[in-house]
């Protein structure tokens, strides 16, 4: 799992992965790719898990694709169907609790509505900001969002582009939880021993039952949106824009 993705214990039911790329403030590097996907293949061995708790570090959740990344799908050497670790909290039997105690940005706030729950600081931005770079949205975006936070604030947010801060989404009426920043954590920890409390095998054969449409889904939005890729991703725009922003 390398030293910037760790998976520790909370107890014998409860585990949390923090992401804590602090050189690349967890945008999708290879490390903190390669640790998400071999912490949830760690977790399926685990006979004890009930409950996973998501998060990052300080100030940021997860802040999505790299320059470098980026580059490479403008320039067709590679497309977001390499990340596919972020469908990972969606395919794990046991509910997954994305405790957003710090930023979520682009892919990184798409990876967290993947979770089974989610909770947002009030004092943190949350963006799906594929449309400021000229392309449209992907990893199963254009799905997962509107299907987190409601139709309407779910399409402004991939449409606008723009940040959102936890406590105008809280004001707005999303149905996910939004508390201070402080105590994201906290509310992560009361929900997982909520959930620990139930049988290990019923949490699994309720998730299953409840991921069905979404999971039967997935595969199809996510190639529709590398079609929608091929249309928007490859413009010039899209180079000068990408240049832009990271330098800016």
């Amino acid at each position: 799992m390398g030293q910037v993705v760790k998976i520790s214990k909370l107890g014998n039911d409860i585990v949390q992965i923090k992401m804590e790329d602090r050189d690349s403030k967890n945008t999708f590097s290879t490390a903190l790719v390669e640790g998400i996907s071999n912490s949830f293949k760690e977790i399926k061995k685990d006979p004890d898990a009930k409950v996973v708790i998501l998060t990052g570090y300080d100030n940021y959740f997860c802040c999505g694709g790299t320059k470098k990344e980026l580059l490479a799908i403008y320039n067709k050497e590679i497309t977001f169907a390499v990340l596919k670790f972020f469908v990972e909290p969606l395919m794990c039997d046991l509910p997954v609790i994305s405790a957003m105690q710090g930023h979520g940005i682009g892919g990184g706030f798409v990876f967290g509505c993947y979770a089974d729950f989610m909770i947002l600081g009030k004092e943190n931005i949350y963006t799906t900001n594929f449309m400021k770079y000229g392309f449209t949205p992907g990893m199963g975006g254009t799905y997962m969002v509107p299907q987190k936070l409601g139709s309407v604030i779910g399409n402004e947010m991939l449409y606008t582009a723009e940040n959102y801060r936890g406590i105008e989404l809280l004001e707005r009426g999303i149905p996910q939880k939004v508390v201070p920043k402080s105590e994201v954590m906290a509310e992560a920890f009361k929900l997982a021993r909520q959930l620990a409390e139930k049988p290990r095998i019923s949490l699994i054969t309720l998730k299953k039952q409840l991921t069905i449409e979404a999971k039967s889904k997935i595969d199809q939005i996510i190639g529709d949106e590398l079609a929608m890729h091929d249309a928007t991703f490859h413009r010039p725009e899209v180079a000068e824009r990408i240049e832009k922003l990271f330098n800016g």
